[in-house]
């Protein structure tokens, strides 16, 4: 298939690791001619220099027999122009692009979407998509990770293991031979730096952090059972009140369980902003760093602190600041990846890469044949796929023991109907089952062999 993506920015270039690494013929294109030769000199891509709104441009990349465009540029506006050429002057049939300004959001989300005025077929919002994984990380406080699958009846869990976790040196194998009744797999396992898929003999120890699939239901047990204690969130403090800060207070006011929220915003006019948006919300205008401020928030009383500013090194500090005066649960915002080797030292619990999330959603939406969800894990080290077993599969029809999965892929879960299976070795997987698998990097090509999923890419 022959991509061209507009944005060789960090977005653009883990799209383009990716599918490249999928053997797909990848364009990239950008002004930015550094950028251009990174991605080159690095990837199995094309690169060509330019404007990506501009037709010379994306005819110099391809477009005349592109299947899809996928425009990632800092710009909004040339974003949303570049689709429309792309489709005007070149009919190309999907087209995705990345959009940040609300405005355009209410519109594209709305009527002006409906009526095909714009030339875009999938709209991604990083902050949507910020908000929608900080609801997650809330959701699942004992966590550092955490993403929905199979229509939420299913919840990878990251974990930082202790040394209080009380199933520490025992091997995988025997972990499911004491907790027969707990729907939930052990699928990777990242020790010193190094993330792998956990053979059955394998043990964990102290410092792991791993990751867990589980049925929705079992969530708190496999929580337990890791040594971690579940605690309902009933205050949270939100530390910046711009478009991140502000879908999360709208969704947590949308709540029955009736969360308590306060936000804190430096800049007048955002604050103003939020508080007219909101109807429970308290909004502070001040600085997040101001521990009088914090304290006047109840910071020393609130379940969780969510520091969402547009600034990194604000969010780390607000963080630790919090857990100082005594909130148990912090949360941060951290836009730059070298910065997350940080998280356990500074003592943060969890926080939210907003391109990592937007990497998995744009992901979500170009993957092959049945695919019906991808989230990247770490810098894009490995991916846990969901997908539709077709009746021309490998898998179809044969027990989970007898498929010959790489090292490097473990099965999840499998949902037959409304039932979420634990991927036992005699579990048959049917046409039409919906299969859950983590899957390393290097092991994705083979992963979309057995589901058959490169036939049709839509």
């Amino acid at each position: 298939m022959k991509v061209i993506i507009c944005g060789a920015g960090q977005v653009g270039w883990q799209i383009a690791r990716h599918l490249a690494g999928e053997r797909n013929d990848v364009t990239l294109v950008d002004v930015n001619a550094d950028l251009v030769r990174r991605a080159t000199e690095t990837l199995d891509v094309q690169g060509v220099v330019g404007f990506a709104s501009h037709p010379d441009v994306l005819e110099k990349a391809g477009a005349r027999d592109a299947d899809m465009l996928i425009a990632a540029t800092h710009s909004d506006e040339v974003n949303m122009v570049t689709c429309q050429v792309a489709q005007s002057v070149f009919s190309i049939t999907r087209k995705i692009a990345r959009i940040r300004a609300q405005n355009y959001l209410d519109a594209l989300y709305g009527d002006l979407m409906n009526q095909d005025r714009l030339a875009i077929d999938v709209v991604i919002s990083p902050e949507r998509e910020v908000a929608e994984a900080a609801l997650q990380r809330l959701a699942a406080p004992a966590t550092f990770d955490t993403e929905s699958f199979m229509g939420g009846r299913a919840q990878l869990l990251g974990i930082q293991l202790g040394e209080d976790c009380p199933v520490l040196h025992t091997p995988l194998r025997q972990l499911n031979e004491l907790f027969s009744t707990l729907r939930a797999i052990v699928v990777g396992v990242r020790r010193e730096g190094r993330l792998f898929a956990p053979d059955p003999g394998d043990q964990l120890y102290a410092d792991d952090q791993i990751y867990v699939f589980t049925q929705f239901e079992d969530v708190n047990r496999a929580l337990e059972i890791f040594g971690k204690k579940t605690k309902k969130q009933e205050r949270v403090l939100i530390v910046g009140g711009g478009n991140v800060g502000l879908a999360v207070a709208r969704a947590l006011e949308a709540r029955t369980d009736r969360i308590r929220a306060k936000i804190i915003e430096k800049h007048r006019a955002t604050a103003e902003q939020a508080a007219d948006a909101l109807e429970r919300t308290i909004v502070l205008n001040g600085d997040g760093m101001d521990i009088d401020l914090l304290l006047e928030a109840a910071v020393d009383r609130a379940d969780a602190i969510l520091a969402v500013t547009d600034d990194d090194k604000t969010n780390l500090l607000v963080s630790v600041r919090a857990k100082q005066a005594g909130c148990p649960m912090t949360i941060a915002l951290v836009n730059d990846p070298t910065l997350a080797p940080l998280m356990a030292p500074l003592d943060i619990d969890a926080y939210i890469n907003p391109r990592a999330t937007t990497v998995s959603s744009i992901l979500r939406h170009i993957r092959h044949g049945r695919v019906r969800a991808v989230y990247s894990i770490g810098d894009a080290e490995a991916e846990m796929i969901e997908a539709q077993v077709l009746s021309t599969s490998p898998l179809a029809g044969r027990l989970v023991r007898d498929v010959e999965f790489p090292e490097g892929v473990l099965v999840g879960a499998v949902l037959k109907g409304e039932r979420v299976m634990k991927p036992t070795g005699d579990l048959r997987v049917d046409p039409g089952d919906v299969i859950a698998l983590f899957a390393m990097a290097k092991d994705v090509p083979e992963v979309e062999r057995l589901l058959q999923v490169s036939i049709d890419f839509f």
